[in-house]
């Protein structure tokens, strides 16, 4: 199975090829940049949201958390459907569930009923999980030596949404004044509307779709039909199993998972460290902002790197990176410009981890398995970061932000020592 995704690639007619990946990357980046604005409001107004919603401190935590698990809950029946049926009806969709969860958001600001806001959370997650899910889609036709770069593409672009979403406050205080909308139910309007025209672009352009010219390439069953291919349960078993036997693709797995966890760990323990230290909301706001550039600014720089370097070097150079930022928050975890400083190279070293690991993991995974096994990834690492975002309060209150990093630099060890070990894919 190892190494399959290469040569059944390279066996696509070469012009044919180009093109559909030419258009797919232009609908895959238009979709994505406005698909994220609607999906990164909620780690900003949505939080603000949950607070005022249900007056509960008890309750708006699990409320804020809701995304996170929205999109580890459907990561994988997204992924599965993209087996059965091709990227263009999974990822529709999939943006379609989070224009739902736009809308009960919106019921929820205006009417401030609870259950709304818990449904519309947990399904604008499903935005998060083809966010995450384009970026396999943009490698599907790619040839091997820029598979790293369409896969970057995509991640950078991303970033112009989460820029942008947490902004919807301003636009949404302009247009409820106009319609009678307050200003956080204005603001999911918008978001809600951004993921709908997401939807619409992937359905109605997303032609033909890249996992089924890559598969009918490869001579597997056509899976236009929904009865085609493998039943559910058969490619759930077919991806455990490849990832028993694989041990490049589990060796990408462990990567993508231990980058997250620690990324998620320290960073939702940020904001509270910086607060206790004294730190404004204002301090807090541009933390979390070089943060996100660190993550997706230089992500096109990152898959060039992993295509000329190779998936494992740029791995271990993100692990490096993490190490570095762990250290800085380690010994001055009582400075802020050195915390700021730590999670500006946190973002960083989990862009090269992330961008390296999930590049090597579709050029190893075998076809038949392809779709699903990105899905299941996907929501391990949603699943990765919601553990983290609940374990980093305790850590946090038992050993101090230097105490979290500390764990969090510990947990790099096993990943170092995979890096090392694991033999070396073809493409390295």
């Amino acid at each position: 199975m190892i190494g399959m995704g290469e040569p059944i690639t390279q066996q696509v007619a070469a012009p044919v090829g180009a093109r559909v990946q030419r258009r797919t990357m232009v609908v895959l980046v238009l979709s994505q940049i406005v698909g994220t604005v609607g999906v990164g409001i909620t780690p900003s107004i949505g939080i603000l949201l949950a607070g005022q919603v249900t007056h509960s401190d008890t309750l708006a935590g699990p409320a804020r958390a809701a995304g996170t698990l929205g999109a580890a809950l459907l990561g994988l029946p997204l992924g599965t459907l993209a087996a059965a049926r091709g990227r263009r009806v999974a990822l529709s969709l999939g943006w379609a569930i989070a224009a739902v969860g736009g809308a009960l958001l919106v019921l929820a600001a205006q009417a401030d009923l609870v259950v709304p806001l818990f449904l519309g959370l947990l399904l604008i997650g499903s935005g998060a999980a083809v966010s995450l899910q384009s970026r396999f889609a943009a490698t599907d036709l790619a040839e091997p030596h820029h598979q790293g770069r369409s896969l970057s593409l995509i991640v950078w672009v991303g970033t112009i949404g989460s820029m942008l979403g947490p902004n919807l406050g301003v636009p949404g205080q302009f247009l409820g004044d106009r319609i009678g909308l307050n200003v956080y139910a204005a603001a999911f309007l918008i978001a809600t509307v951004c993921l709908a025209v997401a939807s619409l672009l992937i359905w109605m352009l997303l032609r033909p779709d890249p996992l089924l010219v890559r598969q009918r390439s490869a001579g597997l069953p056509s899976t236009d039909h929904p009865r085609a291919g493998a039943p559910r349960r058969g490619r759930l078993r077919a991806v455990s199993t490849e990832l028993r036997v694989n041990s490049i693709a589990r060796f990408a797995v462990i990567a993508i998972l231990t980058a997250q966890f620690v990324m998620v760990a320290v960073m939702t323990a940020t904001p509270l460290h910086l607060v206790n230290q004294g730190g404004s909301i204002s301090i807090v706001g541009i933390t979390i902002s070089l943060h996100i550039v660190g993550m997706y600014a230089l992500a096109p720089a990152v898959g060039f790197l992993c295509d000329r370097l190779g998936a494992r070097i740029t791995i271990g150079a993100g692990i490096g990176i993490l190490a570095v930022a762990l250290a800085l928050a380690t010994w001055q975890s009582d400075r802020t410009g050195w915390v700021i400083a730590s999670v500006i190279l946190l973002g960083l070293g989990w862009a090269f981890v992330n961008v390296a690991g999930s590049t090597l993991f579709s050029s190893v995974v075998s076809d038949s398995t392809r779709a699903a096994a990105q899905g299941g990834v996907d929501t391990l690492a949603n699943l990765a970061g919601a553990v983290a975002a609940f374990g980093s309060g305790p850590l946090l209150l038992l050993g101090g932000f230097g105490g979290l990093a500390v764990i969090s630099l510990l947990l790099l060890v096993p990943l170092t020592l995979l890096t090392v070990l694991t033999p070396r894919a073809p493409r390295d």
